[in-house]
C-alpha cells in the first residue's frame, strides 16, 4: 500500500507550488494533537524537512541533532551554530561514544548502515521518554533514499539508515516523511520556496551514517581522524577553486601502501578522492578535475598527515560506482 507522501509522486511530475500545500495538509492530518521529533543532521534534506515541519506544525516540533561522531572536521559545532539562530528548538546530544562502540569489529557496509540506523531510533526513543506527550519521528528522507534502498519495488543498492536501516520496531507513533516523494533538485527548491538561506539549500549532500561509510572497513577514533583531515584538505581545495562539484570527498581506504617517508620505507593508509556532478544524485558522472588542484591536494594530504603515503582520484560514474564507496 503506497503511503500518502509516496502517493505524491506516484500521481505524476510534481508541481512544487502546489506541492507545499498538500503536503502540509497530509501531515496536519497524521500529528494532529500529537508532537513531532525531527532527526536534523543539518544537511539540505533535514533542514528543508524542518522548515517545513515549524510551517505545519508550529509549536508541536522538536529538532535533534545527534552527533554520531562520525561528522566532517568541525561540522557538528557549526551545525549548532547555525541551527540555534533559528527560530527552531533545537536539543544537541553527544552519542559519539555509544555508536562507535556499536561499530567494534564492523566492517561488512550493510551492518554498519543498519547498526547506525537502529542506534539513531534507540537514542530517539530515549530522549523521547524524557518528553511529555506522545510523538512522531521525523525524517528528511527523499525519494533516492527509497529507490536504493530497495522499498520501492526495486533491486536494493545499500540500505540507507533511514529507511532499509531502521529497526523493525520502534516506540513512535509512526514515521513522518514529508520528503519522500521529492528529488534532490526538488528539495533544494523547496527549501528556497520556505525561505531557507542558500547556505543551507545548496549544501552538498552528506550521508546519515557520515564518515562511517566512508572510512572502509573497521571505524576506529584513529582512522577517523585521518579520514577527516584528508576531507578538510579536499574541501577547502575545492571550495578556494572555481570548481563546483555535484558533491566531493575523502575516503580511507581500508589497504595500506608502501611508500617512502624521510628516505626510510613507510606502509601507509590509502586516500581515494571523489567528486561527481549529478542532477538528482540517481546518476553520476565523475569530474575532471585540473592536475594541478589533484597535485596540490595530493601534496597537502601526503606532508601535512602522518600516515598517509598515497592519495588516489575515483573515475567511476554511477552507475555502475555509487556515489559513496560503501
Amino acid at each position: 500500500m503506497v503511503n500518502k507522501y509516496d502517493a505524491l509522486r506516484v500521481k505524476g511530475e510534481i508541481n512544487l507550488e502546489l506541492y507545499e500545500s498538500q503536503v502540509i495538509e497530509i501531515i496536519r492530518e497524521q500529528v494532529g494533537s500529537d508532537k513531532v521529533l525531527l532527526a536534523l543532521s543539518g544537511g539540505v534534506d533535514s533542514s528543508v524537512c524542518a522548515a517545513l515541519l515549524e510551517k505545519a506544525v508550529p509549536g508541536k516540533l522538536q529538532c535533534v541533532f545527534v552527533d554520531h561522531g562520525f561528522m566532517r572536521k568541525n561540522e557538528g559545532e557549526t551545525i549548532e551554530k547555525t541551527f540555534k539562530g533559528r527560530n527552531l528548538e533545537l536539543v544537541c546530544i553527544d552519542a559519539k561514544d555509544r555508536f562507535l562502540a556499536r561499530l567494534v569489529g564492523v566492517t561488512d557496509p550493510e551492518k554498519k548502515r543498519k547498526i547506525i540506523g537502529e542506534e539513531f531510533i534507540r537514542v530517539f526513543e530515549e530522549h523521547a521518554k524524557t518528553l511529555s506527550g506522545n510523538y512522531y519521528l521525523a525524517q528528511g528522507t527523499i525519494y533516492a533514499d527509497v529507490v536504493e534502498s530497495g522499498t520501492d519495488g526495486v533491486v536494493k543498492i545499500k540500505s540507507h539508515h533511514n529507511v532499509g536501516g531502521l529497526p523493525s520496531t520502534m516506540d513512535f507513533k509512526g514515521l513522518v516523511e514529508p520528503l519522500r516523494a521529492l528529488k534532490k533538485p526538488e528539495v533544494r527548491i523547496l527549501g528556497w520556496h520556505l525561505g531557507l538561506p542558500a547556505a543551507l539549500t545548496e549544501r552538498q549532500p552528506f550521508p546519515g551514517p557520515g564518515l562511517a561509510v566512508r572510512c572502509l572497513g573497521e571505524v576506529t577514533n584513529d582512522k577517523l581522524d585521518v579520514l577527516k583531515e584528508a576531507d578538510a584538505i579536499f574541501c577547502e581545495e575545492i571550495e578556494n577553486s572555481d570548481i563546483r562539484p555535484s558533491q566531493y570527498f575523502a575516503a580511507l581506504m581500508d589497504t595500506h601502501s608502501v611508500g617512502i617517508v624521510n628516505d626510510a620505507r613507510s606502509y601507509g593508509n590509502v586516500v581515494a578522492l571523489r567528486a561527481v556532478k549529478s542532477t538528482d544524485f540517481m546518476t553520476a558522472e565523475y569530474v575532471q578535475l585540473p592536475y594541478d588542484l589533484l597535485s596540490r591536494v595530493s601534496e597537502r594530504i601526503t606532508s601535512e598527515i602522518p600516515g598517509i603515503t598515497r592519495v588516489v582520484y575515483d573515475i567511476s560514474n554511477k552507475p555502475p560506482s555509487t556515489v559513496e564507496w560503501e
